[in-house]
């Protein structure tokens, strides 16, 4: 998950440079989703990982 926010940052930054404002918005929205995401699934697992033991 953490994986395809990058790309989404590094696609939004290279359009960015190239012009395409609304193409870099766009991808650095779903970067910045991803990314909470990627956050929330992560404390998660370490929440559940750590009642386990």
């Amino acid at each position: 998950m953490l994986h395809y926010a990058v790309v989404f940052l590094v696609i939004a930054l290279i359009a960015g440079v190239l012009g395409f404002g609304g193409i870099a918005g766009t991808a650095v929205g779903i970067a910045k989703i991803l990314f909470v995401v990627f956050l929330v699934m992560a404390v998660l697992s370490f929440v559940f990982g750590r009642g386990r033991r």
